[in-house]
């Protein structure tokens, strides 16, 4: 499950990061430099971005951070208590067992 949660996470980052991307390269080629209205709308637009690339940075931190500590947990665990990791993974193998021998 945490997987498929991390996939779609891992999707949303790319597709915000292309938006930005192009979202970028819209205000480049986009409007005139003598319209007042166009250069404010620019600059409005450019701060926006730069806002979106500084939460993306802090989300993907605290992402990293989060599955660094729960690996670092994991390993504790495991290290920690080697039999019950063990007598952990064999229930889990048992379970999956039954249940695809029953399909």
């Amino acid at each position: 499950m945490n997987t498929a949660s991390d996939a779609h996470k891992e999707a949303l980052l790319e597709n915000l990061k292309a938006v930005i991307s192009h979202s970028e390269e819209l205000l480049r080629m986009g409007y005139g430099e003598g319209e007042e209205k166009g250069q404010e709308l620019r600059e409005r637009m450019q701060e926006r971005i730069r806002q979106a690339k500084t939460d993306l940075g802090r989300l993907q931190d605290s992402a990293l951070s989060k599955v660094r500590a729960a690996g670092q947990a994991t390993d504790a665990f495991v290290h920690d208590n080697p039999w019950q990791s063990t007598g952990i993974a064999v229930g889990v193998g048992l379970l999956l067992g039954l249940l695809l021998a029953r399909r």
